[in-house]
C-alpha cells in the first residue's frame, strides 16, 4: 500500500514536471529565443527550470516540522543564486530567469492542478502580450573617434553621424569614458531592432559614468 501510495505521488510529481518544462519551454523557445537567438541563455534557463523544481520538490519532502524552514532557505538560496553571474545580465535576460524561477517552484509545490493552470496560462499570456506589442530596442557600444561631438548642443548632428555610419534607427546616445590621449569617446546606442542583442562588454564603464548626451 505505501508502495503504491509513493508511486502515485511520484508520478504526479513527474507529471508536473513535464507541464513546467513545456511551459518553460514555450517561453524560451517560442518568445524568447525567437528575438534574442541566445543559445547560452536558452541552456541555462531550461536546465535551471528543472534542477529547481526537484530542489524545491526535495525540500517539501522533508519531515514536516523541519519543512517551512527548510522551504524558506531554499527559496532564499534560489533568488540568491540570479546574483552567480560575473556578467551584467540584460533586463529581459533576467526578467525571464525570474519568471521560469517562480513557475518551476510554482509546479513544484501546486497540489491542484487547475489552479496550476490558470497560473500557467496567465503568466504565457502576459509575456506573449509583452513580447508582440512591445517594440524591440537593442542596445550597443561604440567606441567613437570625435569627442567633439558629444556637446549637447550638437546631440542631433552626433545622432545623424551616428545612423549614417551603423545603418541604425538610433533612438538615444549615452556617453560613458572619454579619452582625450586617444581622441576617443565610448558611447552606448540604443536602437530599434527586430532582434534583441547584448550590450557589447569590450569596453568597461561604470555605471555611474553615463550620461545621456
Amino acid at each position: 500500500m505505501m508502495n503504491e501510495l509513493l508511486t502515485n505521488e511520484f508520478l504526479s510529481t513527474l507529471l508536473r514536471l513535464l507541464i513546467c518544462v513545456v511551459v518553460n519551454w514555450i517561453l524560451v523557445d517560442r518568445l524568447y529565443y525567437r528575438k534574442s537567438h541566445r543559445r547560452d541563455f536558452y541552456f541555462t534557463f531550461m536546465l535551471m527550470s528543472i534542477a529547481i523544481f526537484f530542489l524545491v520538490y526535495c525540500m517539501m519532502s522533508m519531515e514536516r516540522g523541519k519543512t517551512a524552514m527548510g522551504v524558506g532557505l531554499g527559496l532564499f538560496g534560489i533568488f540568491s543564486i540570479m546574483r552567480y553571474r560575473t556578467d551584467a545580465m540584460p533586463v529581459r535576460e533576467m526578467t525571464y530567469l525570474f519568471v521560469i524561477i517562480c513557475l518551476s517552484v510554482v509546479h513544484a509545490m501546486a497540489d491542484e492542478y487547475i489552479e496550476l493552470a490558470i497560473i500557467d496560462l496567465i503568466v504565457l499570456g502576459a509575456m506573449t502580450i509583452c513580447e508582440w506589442r512591445l517594440k524591440m530596442q537593442a542596445t550597443k557600444l561604440i567606441q567613437y573617434d570625435r569627442p567633439e561631438m558629444i556637446k549637447p548642443e550638437r546631440r542631433q548632428e552626433l545622432i545623424d553621424d551616428l545612423q549614417q555610419r551603423t545603418g541604425l534607427k538610433i533612438l538615444k546616445v549615452e556617453v560613458g569614458g572619454i579619452d582625450f590621449l586617444k581622441d576617443s569617446v565610448v558611447l552606448r546606442v540604443t536602437y530599434d531592432s527586430d532582434k534583441q542583442k547584448d550590450v557589447d562588454n569590450q569596453f568597461k564603464v561604470r555605471k555611474s559614468q553615463w550620461r545621456e548626451v
